[in-house]
């Protein structure tokens, strides 16, 4: 009781930090001991209850410690040592080194996993909320970096990671990546502008880049066996194109190696160990290989191999990416790899953003349904804050209007024109080029003679 009082009343945190940081030891201890370990102290009786004391360290996470990081961080990470014992793809592991370096087996003690799912799932619902925070550009940095540590640990069995994608972790976890990303790569820019290399906030930011991919590259080791995880990481093409980013800015190799680790998991996975319900669809390596192509990663993939990559394993992922991409890439038509790009929403300029491939390919915009989705994609990529994209789908919907009867009055009923007027005073002298010409287009009939002139 007095020393729950000395918490209670420790304004500056000094008595709950030494609580914690002495209770990561003795965890740390416990893991690498033969004799007491873990399960013997925190789990009793003859069924290995979990104890009540676990209940302080989530209390520290939602009310105690609330604004003091280091605190949220230690507690959380404690806590995930302390529940992950109880994990039966943990119950192998009872094996460590002794003083000598010789391989010695602990001695085993009874643990429920059930008395541990409770706490495990708060703990998850926890991680991921932090998760949540970052996506506002706010909370970026400091929600997330309370979280890593314990998320880095939730990643070592099957069960958690489970969980975490169970609680919507896939999704946030991309789109917290693709973020990182692109403000990683528009750090590269400043710097090369400004011609600085100095590490500085840079290399926070990479670090963590790192931890949070090496955490995705671990829930693909799930993809096989849950359909439930195979559709998380298909929604909304976010994860791929958060992986296939890291790898066309490389912020560095270490973060290269993992994402494509990762992507590789992604390119090979299947569904026959686990189809799933019939009424989900099916997601296979062919899926993410599609929409790999769309973010265009064979172009990124040919970039690095010109640079004569010395890393073994990355060689081997490059060598096996580049290999299903082409055979993927054979088999889909040009209208295929237009279509799944704009799904995408990753837009680059190349020979399906050109007049010939419109002449052909503009009647295909309707869609089966006849309700224009991908044109209404088009429109809503203009506002994108990649300028890039924008300018690219600035001049597809300016050749629709061309090429498609009545092109015209369709796309301003789908209000083309008023998403697209005010992007002729961009800041970006593309953009305000191709929204221009795309305005011409919907104003004036016979384009072609303008052009012409």
């Amino acid at each position: 009781e007095q020393a729950l009082d000395a918490l209670d009343h420790d304004p500056l945190g000094v008595a709950t930090h030494y609580a914690i940081t002495k209770l990561y030891d003795i965890l740390n201890m416990l893991i690498s001991g033969t004799g007491v370990t873990i399960s013997s102290v925190f789990y009793v009786g003859k069924e290995g209850i979990l104890v009540d004391q676990w209940k302080a360290l989530l209390r520290m996470l939602n009310k105690s410690a609330k604004g003091d990081v280091w605190a949220q961080s230690g507690a959380s990470l404690c806590l995930e040592l302390i529940l992950l014992t109880a994990c039966p793809s943990l119950k192998n592991a009872n094996f460590t080194k002794d003083e000598k370096g010789q391989t010695v087996k602990r001695i085993a003690r009874p643990t429920s996993y059930a008395s541990a799912v409770e706490p495990l799932e708060a703990l998850t619902a926890w991680i991921v909320s932090q998760l949540k925070m970052s996506s506002s550009s706010s909370c970026v940095g400091y929600s997330v970096a309370v979280a890593i540590p314990a998320m880095t640990a939730l990643m070592n069995c099957t069960e958690s990671r489970l969980l975490f994608a169970a609680s919507g972790g896939i999704k946030f976890l991309a789109r917290h990546l693709r973020l990182g990303g692109k403000r990683q790569a528009l750090q590269k820019d400043k710097n090369k502008k400004t011609s600085t290399t100095g590490p500085g906030a840079a290399s926070a930011s990479v670090q963590q880049l790192y931890e949070l991919t090496f955490c995705l590259w671990c829930m693909t080791y799930e993809l096989n066996g849950s359909a439930s995880v195979r559709h998380d990481f298909s929604k909304d093409g976010q994860a791929v194109a958060a992986l296939v980013d890291l790898v066309s800015i490389a912020p560095r190799e270490k973060v290269m190696r993992v994402a494509l680790a990762a992507l590789r998991n992604l390119a090979v996975c299947t569904f026959k160990e686990n189809p799933g319900p019939a009424s989900m669809p099916t997601i296979d390596g062919h899926t993410f290989l599609t929409e790999m192509l769309a973010c265009g990663l064979l172009k990124a993939i040919d970039h690095i191999k010109e640079r004569q990559c010395t890393d073994p394993d990355m060689l081997l992922d490059i060598q096996v990416l580049h290999k299903l991409l082409l055979e993927n890439y054979k088999e889909m038509s040009r209208w295929e790899v237009y279509k799944n790009e704009v799904e995408s929403g990753h837009l680059m300029w190349g020979n399906v953003h050109t007049e010939a491939f419109f002449k052909e390919n503009a009647k295909m915009l309707e869609g089966k349904d006849s309700d224009f989705s991908l044109l209404k994609i088009l429109i809503s990529l203009c506002v994108s804050k990649d300028d890039d994209v924008a300018a690219i789908a600035c001049y597809d919907i300016g050749e629709f209007v061309r090429h498609y009867p009545n092109g015209r009055v369709i796309a301003k009923r789908l209000g083309a024109k008023e998403v697209v007027m005010p992007l002729i005073e961009h800041e970006n002298v593309e953009v305000q080029r191709q929204a221009l010409q795309c305005v011409s287009k919907l104003m004036v009939q016979h384009w072609q003679f303008v052009k012409t002139q």
